[in-house]
């Protein structure tokens, strides 16, 4: 089949770029999103995300007619589902059981206009299963269909996996360059979803089953996670025993076989922060370096806040006049990592949040957005400059390297009360 209609569910920081670098193609691209500000954005030729390269390619797009976005599902002769799967909240914050109702929900929208020979991809990182459960909800709604699962081959439908494996800020460049791991139901899914892919992938798609695919994205990240976790692990052990990790770690990697990563605040973003909780709740009694990992990285930030707590102290006792709430703590970055603006899952963001509610006076400095996010929407909390915090902050906290920070390093190592998160300084 000819693939020439692509429609994309989910417009987010892997949809639009997705769906951006098929209409380049010269594709028909059909960009559906619930959120109505990023249709009308997008519909301008203008985007909503920080992402380079993006807006050059968004813009040609849309002003050659070759991408639009909606609010609903349309017709088309492929679907790529890019919706999220965060965690499923309980009242204690400590479920990590994946929530599907996004890929639900898509599914039931775009099901009512699926079509004999259509190819439906979730493009979603998803717990081991995922894509045969969106293959279910789509048989339900449309028993006048046949799908995989119960045709093998001879199906009307088409349901492949193909996980993302992007870095925010080479989005553009890594999805045209990446191999891809491609995961049917069946073999002639895994051909359909090839064929479609290849329309701008220069890398390899390499074919495999769904449940495989699957777990591959979560094996990617888990790895990624276990050697964050020791470079964490380390930067507390060296706090302790009075070394200085950053120089430690450079030494240490002049070993050929040695290459251990950098410490930061902890592990964010809508990949390493949460991928790893999907192995381990399918196989909590297996999943044993997996589960410790995760809790080395999600108690990263719990051990930064001390050390801002440290700084705080010392200040007070500097100034034994002043009061919690004069003093002015500067949190340099909010984002999961440097030079973007996404928020999700940063333990900066966290660790801002939690200063604030010491009841000091925070001033968030963030390159990469304009205002704050609704969880830092408080009375004592304030968005500002580089050099606004630096002339006025009493405390300093670097947590994310951004450029700015970096050309600002002269000046931020300037000031006596500073917790440096991420080696800035060093």
């Amino acid at each position: 089949m000819n693939y020439e209609t692509i429609s994309v569910i989910g417009l987010g920081y892997i949809g639009l770029p997705t769906a951006a670098v098929f209409a380049s193609r010269k594709k028909k691209v059909i960009g559906v999103d619930v959120n109505q500000h990023a249709v009308d954005t997008i519909n301008r030729g203008e985007i909503h995300i920080v992402e380079p390269e993006l807006d050059m390619i968004v813009h040609a797009a849309v002003h050659e007619d070759y991408l639009k976005a909606v609010t609903k599902p349309e017709p088309a002769d492929a679907f790529l589902m890019a919706v999220p799967t965060p965690f499923i909240h309980d009242p204690d914050g400590n479920s990590h059981k994946a929530d599907l109702k996004y890929i639900e929900a898509a599914s039931k929208a775009l099901a009512p206009v699926l079509q004999k020979g259509n190819l439906v991809v979730l493009e979603s990182t998803s717990p081991v299963g995922a894509t045969e459960q969106m293959a279910a909800w789509l048989a339900e709604a449309r028993p006048d269909l046949t799908f995989p699962q119960t045709h093998g081959e001879d199906s009307d439908i088409r349901i492949a996996h193909c996980p993302e494996r992007v870095l925010p800020g080479h989005v553009i460049r890594e999805l045209v360059e990446n191999d891809r791991v491609i995961g049917g139901m069946t073999r002639k899914c895994s051909a359909a979803a090839v064929e479609v892919y290849k329309t701008f992938v220069q890398g390899e798609c390499v074919v495999t089953n769904a449940r495989t695919a699957e777990m591959a994205k979560l094996t990617e990240n888990s790895f990624r996670d276990v050697n964050i976790a020791f470079a964490n692990e380390l930067s507390t052990i060296c706090h302790k025993l009075d070394i200085n990790v950053w120089e430690l770690i450079a030494l240490a990697n002049r070993h050929p076989r040695v290459n251990i990563l950098q410490p930061g605040a902890g592990v964010g973003g809508h990949c390493i922060a949460v991928d790893p909780w999907f192995i381990v709740d399918s196989c909590p009694e297996e999943a044993r370096i997996i589960r410790t990992a995760r809790e080395v990285n999600d108690g990263k930030p719990v051990w930064v806040l001390e050390r801002v707590k440290d700084q705080l102290e010392k200040h007070h006792q500097a100034n034994p006049q002043s009061t919690r709430a004069d003093i002015k703590v500067a949190c340099l970055g909010v984002a999961f990592k440097p030079d973007i603006d996404d928020l999700r899952e940063s333990p900066a963001l966290g660790i801002a949040r939690q200063v604030a509610e010491l009841g000091a006076q925070v001033q968030i400095i963030e390159p990469n957005i304009h205002d704050l996010p609704e969880s830092l929407q408080h009375n004592n909390v304030t968005l500002a400059s580089l050099e606004e915090a630096l002339a006025q902050a009493d405390v300093v906290c670097v947590l994310v390297k951004h450029k700015p920070f970096i050309e600002g390093a002269e000046k931020i190592k300037a000031k006596a009360n500073l917790v440096d998160a991420v080696g800035l300084l060093d």
